[in-house]
């Protein structure tokens, strides 16, 4: 039990802020893994653009580092690259 409203008060924030950062989290993996397990080309082209906007954007507002999304972005585009170099 907190010790004051304030302390309440941040408790009840940081859980709502916690359970929407968990989704954006998981909604930039998922969209990664759709990306590369995509069956042609085209599929994955446009599944890895919507990918690296969710990182992007995940990366703005403070939910994953820059570095992160940047390395995120370039292990998907190294995939996609290995995947169409094998056809």
């Amino acid at each position: 039990m907190t010790h004051s409203k304030q302390a309440a008060k941040r408790v009840r924030q940081n859980n709502r802020l916690r359970t929407k950062n968990r989704a954006v989290r998981s909604a930039v993996k998922s969209a990664l893994r759709a990306a590369v397990s995509a069956d042609t080309h085209d599929k994955r082209v446009a599944l890895a653009r919507e990918a690296v906007s969710k990182a992007d954007k995940a990366a703005k507002v403070g939910v994953i580092h820059k570095n992160a999304a940047a390395r995120k972005k370039s292990r998907l585009q190294k995939a996609l690259n290995k995947l169409a170099a094998a056809k």
